[in-house]
């Protein structure tokens, strides 16, 4: 009798077509895509006629969405991967504190504080990751304390090497200054691009305008730059290259990923590096758009990255998740953040509606895997 699957124009019973519905509802970041477009038809009908969507008002929810997205980058691959990091807030503060001590305190030239901050804060993700790769502890554990080490380390430090936990200027050095005066750290982190763009739809009458006729708005903030960036190479990553098929398969099952030869140690040590890179590119970029550090910045952050990453669908189990979800994530925390500010709603509500949107977030992407698991979608 002959095979059906060798017929011309036989179906094979074994190989069953997919609707479109389903491929979209299996996409990790649907969910935050259907959140964001809930949250901008909201504040679409309370606050579309108060310049909450002008040039100027999208610069400034996209500035808070952005900074959050930097670091919601090393938070969602290290979930996919199967491992948290708590002390991302910590590093943070660290990081900021170990780029203004030096320029201020010990007359280092800002790029190489730039290095400095980068490398001490990278080597202690490295710390960070083998410790949860030797000891087989928790990375919630080994993270968790990290983050009073590092909050302790960023005052201990500072009082005892300049008497204060702020840090903005020393006689006549002032930290804006030094960092302006840098060409080359300037350039990357600090400041806006596009501006010339800017100003010429400004005096074509499509942007708002000041009275000299510059754009209201001045340009794009190198952070959102910094942002599109880190989004575009960690959605690359994870989508098209064998790293990013590692990282999906440690987070689904560890064990099975090294008996086929993956080297799960190297990839989780490399990750939780890149979430110290993350945190430290959000600190130096704070420095520069503040001019001043602080050792009590980044508090929170570690639970903010981790809520933007579960809203774009990432699991808190491993193995399943997307860097483009996270930057939804982080948009919605953007502009929920400042968008209550242009209406008539008290801010108190902001983080019960992050706390709502992250149940919902939970719950509807547990649904939406049972369901397509079920072949129901």
């Amino acid at each position: 009798m002959q095979n059906p699957a060798t017929v011309p124009g036989a179906a094979d019973e074994r190989v069953r077509e997919i609707g479109r519905v389903r491929k979209l509802l299996a996409r990790p970041e649907f969910g935050a895509l259907a959140g964001t477009v809930m949250v901008f038809l909201l504040f679409g009908l309370s606050a579309g006629g108060s310049g909450m969507f002008s040039a100027e008002g999208v610069i400034n929810w996209g500035t808070v969405a952005a900074f959050l997205g930097i670091i919601a980058v090393g938070a969602a691959l290290l979930m996919i991967a199967g491992e948290f990091d708590l002390s991302i807030g910590s590093m943070i503060g660290f990081a900021g504190m170990m780029l203004a001590i030096p320029c201020l305190y010990w007359g280092w030239p800002v790029w190489l504080a730039v290095l400095f901050a980068f490398a001490l804060a990278m080597a202690l993700g490295w710390l960070n990751g083998w410790l949860v790769v030797k000891t087989g502890l928790p990375s919630f554990i080994v993270t968790l304390a990290f983050y009073f080490i590092l909050r302790g380390l960023s005052l201990a430090i500072s009082v005892l090497l300049t008497g204060k936990t702020i840090l903005s200027s020393n006689g006549d050095a002032i930290l804006r200054d030094l960092i302006a005066a840098d060409p080359l750290v300037q350039w990357l982190f600090q400041g806006h691009v596009l501006k010339d763009l800017f100003n010429t739809l400004a005096h074509a009458g499509w942007m708002a305008a000041r009275d000299d006729g510059t754009a209201l708005a001045i340009g794009v903030p190198k952070v959102m730059a910094w942002w599109f960036l880190l989004t575009g190479v960690g959605a690359f990553v994870l989508a098209r290259t064998a790293v990013g098929n590692w990282i999906l398969c440690i987070g689904g099952d560890a064990n099975a990923a090294k008996n086929v030869g993956i080297p799960v140690a190297k990839v989780k040590i490399g990750l939780f590096v890149v979430m110290a890179f993350c945190a430290t590119l959000f600190a130096v970029l704070q420095v520069a758009d503040a001019g001043s550090a602080a050792a009590d910045r980044g508090l929170q952050k570690e639970f903010e990255a981790i809520i933007a990453a579960v809203i774009g669908g990432c699991l808190l189990t491993g193995g399943f998740g997307s860097v483009i979800g996270a930057a939804l994530g982080a948009l919605i925390f953007g502009v929920v953040q400042i968008g209550i500010g242009y209406t008539s709603i008290d801010n108190n509500w902001y983080r019960v509606f992050l706390g709502a949107m992250l149940l919902a977030a939970v719950l509807f992407n547990n649904y939406v895997r049972r369901r397509v698991a079920l072949g129901r979608a």
